[in-house]
């Protein structure tokens, strides 16, 4: 199968996502399904531990098919949260963001049509509430032209095992310099080297569980009311864990 190939995956949920030839993934878990994953691995449990501010600034990595972005704007409209997003968000696939305008996506973004026709046309959108950036190219480098305190991360790229130089302890550092001090970051990953390298990187790292979807983990440089994972006490279990390394992938 060819590395530059894009199929339409139809996921538990009745939304659809992309396989991708390049990284031999889903962009998006089958069996949680695209719209499910977004809202209750990254949106929900960003919004129920963000600070309450009337504006939050967010970094979604990688954007991808603009599933979290476009779940978080649906979620502040249906839930009547009248606060300003700042949303920026690295890709490296233009040509894939430039397509969107045709994808098929569940009927709760139907209304978010005219977004999604400006970020496929401009990469970017703007309107009194809301700002949508999308940072085409290396997302090691596109996060370094942010100079905005980042208060919600959807650490949410294609697997360690793919796409690894994202989750590296040298990465979460990089993450680190830029949330505010009660930053949520969420991810699907429960993987030990990815926990242990936002822990060693400054992150209290928590377990996050959902009726709806599989576990995820969340983090946060502040303690939040969630059950908090002694990374100590899993190197001590397991000494030959150990977090991503740029070196390693280089």
């Amino acid at each position: 199968m060819s590395k530059n190939v894009k199929e339409y995956r139809l996921t538990q949920d009745g939304s659809y996502t992309l396989y991708s030839g390049e990284y031999d993934e889903c962009y998006h878990s089958t069996k949680d399904g695209a719209l499910n994953e977004s809202l209750h691995k990254h949106v929900i449990p960003a919004f129920s531990f963000a600070p309450k501010k009337s504006k939050l600034t967010i970094l979604d990595i990688c954007f991808g098919l603009g599933y979290n972005t476009f779940a978080t704007i649906y979620y502040c409209m249906q839930n009547g949260i009248k606060i300003k997003l700042e949303i920026f968000s690295p890709e490296l696939d233009l040509r894939l963001v430039q397509s969107l305008k045709t994808f098929t996506y569940p009927k709760e973004f139907a209304v978010l049509k005219s977004i999604i026709d400006a970020l496929s046309e401009k990469q970017r959108y703007e309107d009194d509430r809301l700002t949508i950036e999308i940072l085409i190219g290396n997302a090691r480098e596109s996060i370094k032209e942010i100079s905005k305190e980042i208060d919600i991360i959807y650490q949410d790229p294609f697997s360690p095992q793919k796409n690894s130089l994202l989750w590296t302890k040298e990465y979460f550092k990089d993450i680190y310099a830029l949330a505010s001090k009660d930053v949520v970051l969420t991810t699907y990953s429960v993987a030990t080297p990815v926990r242990l390298g936002l822990y060693e990187s400054g992150f209290y790292v928590y377990e996050y569980t959902s009726e709806y979807t599989r576990s995820g983990t969340i983090a946060s440089k502040s303690k939040l009311p969630l059950k908090l994972i002694d990374m100590e006490l899993k190197k001590q279990r397991n000494p030959k864990a150990k977090s991503l390394r740029d070196d390693e992938y280089q």
